[in-house]
């Protein structure tokens, strides 16, 4: 169970995908916090990283382990494609 709400994890959660954001882009990447709700934090890779062979590795092993580092071990991060609807209120 992660003790946070969903607004109480934004801002922490922003600043630990900050950390990791450079490491995107210098493989000309990049990446957009779309929203946070029940401990899942749904992002949308950009740039080179969208449609990349690797893109599943570096959310799992890049971007996830630095936000369950920072913050809580129980937090999932979840792509939502370029392209696909996202609506946060219908996760």
């Amino acid at each position: 169970m992660i003790p946070f709400s969903d607004e109480e994890l934004y801002e922490p959660v922003l600043e630990s995908l900050n950390v990791v954001l450079p490491m995107l882009q210098r493989d000309g990447g990049g990446m957009e916090l779309l929203g946070i709700k029940n401990g899942v934090v749904y992002v949308r890779l950009t740039g080179h990283c969208h449609g990349c062979a690797a893109s599943s590795q570096t959310l799992k092993f890049g971007v996830e382990k630095q936000i369950r580092n920072d913050i809580h071990p129980e937090l999932i991060v979840v792509n939502i494609p370029i392209g696909q609807e996202f609506d946060l209120e219908k996760v």
